[in-house]
């Protein structure tokens, strides 16, 4: 069931606890992109994410991928956690940047244009979304962009 509540809403914008235990992390490119949906699948349906949730979240992971392949350089960075009762997944990216800003409120494309939903829906469907500057960690590109999508499995 797609997230009821507006975008923009306050708990979008809580962030996680630092720590939770490691899934899957990956780099890739557009060629690995049918993998990862599959093993961010296997990996959400091993940690108890049920239909339709799951398909909404691999959807939404599937989204925000594409999107880095696409914008920021062909390429971006996988890290899917377990943090408490949420599945997080965050994907990074070494392209110009972006902010949550340019998401928009309502669902782009009614002009007939069919880009520009990726991130609405990713935001749409999630429990917890951002967007931040990449911050050149050990799991995050130096530059770019990282998009943080997590959803409760309870």
């Amino acid at each position: 069931m797609l997230n009821p509540e507006p975008a923009g809403h306050d708990r979008a914008k809580v962030p996680a606890e630092e720590s939770g235990r490691r899934l899957l992390q990956r780099r890739f490119t557009a060629r690995l992109l049918p993998q990862l949906r599959l093993l961010v699948e296997e990996c959400a349906a091993r940690e108890g994410l049920n239909e339709p949730r799951r398909g909404e979240f691999v959807l939404a992971v599937d989204e925000i991928a594409g999107n880095a392949v696409e914008h920021a350089g062909g390429a971006g960075r996988l890290v899917l956690r377990r943090v408490g009762d949420e599945l997080e997944c965050r994907i990074s990216d070494a392209g110009p940047g972006f902010s949550e800003a340019v998401i928009p409120e309502l669902l782009p494309g009614l002009d007939g244009a069919p880009k520009g939903r990726g991130l609405w829906l990713a935001r749409l469907v999630a429990d917890r979304f951002a967007v931040a500057p990449g911050t050149g960690t050990e799991t995050e590109e130096a530059q770019g962009t990282v998009v943080t999508v997590a959803v409760r499995l309870r």
